[in-house]
């Protein structure tokens, strides 16, 4: 039946395939439960009008067995009456009768045999559908994780210049290269005072030096 042609394909595929080549897992996973949800209640219909029409043949065939047999009944009562000619009459319907049967018989047989490969069918396509529902929510877990991932190695692995992290190291060596220039003009300012120093002291010993002939001039001490 037309409605059973992709059950095959249903009952067969590959969610995780599926699921590695889609853009978005998480809408493919949904979208998958909603095909295999139509497909069920399709193929559930088609099994009810099956065993309709089943149960139509059934009932042919019981009404045609039941109609022979009714035959049978007024041949022998004609007999039993010694009306030999109208048995014979009733004889002629019920093998009129019987010749259905066998038609009624294998048109049945053959219903029966097609709805138990629905019913069969059917089955296992809510068994898939079961399976699905039980894996959508750690699929598109697994899926959140994968993106989770993905998401943070893209973030550490970037040398973007626009990147966040990237600006940061950028102020922090532009601060480590003020604090070295603010250290070295440091050096620089202590270096001059030091200098300063030993001329200041230079000026004070000849000072000195000047004070201490003087007074060794006064004193005749030269």
């Amino acid at each position: 039946m037309a409605i059973f042609e992709r059950l095959g394909d249903l009952l067969k595929a590959n969610i995780n395939d599926m699921l590695d080549k889609a853009e978005d897992p998480e809408k493919m996973v949904k979208q998958i439960i909603i095909d295999m949800e139509a497909q069920v209640n399709s193929a559930t219909q088609a099994l009810g009008a099956a065993m309709g029409s089943e149960k139509q043949a059934l009932k042919q065939l019981e009404n045609a067995k039941a109609s022979s047999q009714d035959w049978n009944n007024k041949a022998k009562l004609a007999l039993q009456s010694g009306n030999e000619e109208l048995a014979k009459k009733a004889l002629a319907q019920k093998a009129s009768v019987d010749s259905n049967i066998a038609t009624f018989q294998a048109s049945y047989d053959s219903m029966s045999m097609q709805t138990a490969q629905l019913k069969d069918q059917v089955s296992q396509l809510k068994s898939k559908l079961e399976e699905a529902r039980m894996k959508q929510n750690m699929l598109i877990a697994r899926s959140k994780m994968a993106d989770a991932q993905k998401g943070v190695s893209q973030s550490l692995s970037s040398t973007s210049s626009t990147s966040a992290f990237s600006k940061l190291d950028k102020m922090e060596e532009k601060v480590n290269a003020k604090e070295a220039e603010a250290q070295a003009f440091s050096d620089m300012a202590g270096e001059n005072s030091s200098l300063d120093n030993e001329f200041d002291a230079l000026e004070k010993n000849a000072a000195v030096d000047d004070e201490l002939a003087k007074l060794k001039a006064e004193l005749g001490m030269e």
